[in-house]
């Protein structure tokens, strides 16, 4: 296996139109057109996951289940890349990085009135399918979760 190193290297040489920039945070920024890691433990899989979010165009999505989807194509497209450079990634490191993002759209959707599960109507705004509440979330994707008891319109 290569090290983090050779393979941004690499892939530097492979994908000329992405800039690649050590961080403290493996992460796509559209707008950079940037791919930043995170030089540790699961570097190689982390890297070409953000990247494919790259490849793929990932931008924005305007319903929280939208990004889980997002993310689970970013990782079918990080193992195909994987794949071209004789590299593997571990399928539970992929199911437990879903679940965060799974953890927090189940986060986002309860109910803090009743904890029943709730539906995204508008974008960080959420409705009770079970006492009609409504709430607000924040964005919270790097942050804590936050949830608002109040009544949106």
């Amino acid at each position: 296996m290569p090290s983090i190193t050779q393979l941004i290297n690499q892939l530097r040489s492979d994908y000329p139109q992405f800039i690649f920039q050590e961080s403290s945070n493996s992460y796509w920024a559209h707008d950079e057109r940037t791919v930043y890691y995170n030089v540790g433990s699961n570097s190689t899989s982390l890297v070409l996951h953000e990247l494919a979010h790259g490849l793929l165009d990932h931008i924005n999505y305007k319903r929280d289940i939208e990004l889980i989807a997002m993310e689970r194509e970013a990782w079918d497209k990080a193992k195909e890349i994987a794949d071209s450079y004789n590299l593997a990634i571990d399928n539970n490191f992929i199911q437990s990085n879903l679940d965060t993002y799974r953890d927090w759209l189940h986060a986002r959707s309860t109910c803090p009135k009743c904890n029943a599960t709730g539906m995204q109507t508008k974008p960080n705004i959420y409705s009770c399918l079970a006492c009609n509440h409504k709430w607000t979330v924040n964005e919270a994707r790097t942050c804590a979760l936050k949830r608002y008891n109040k009544i949106v319109k």
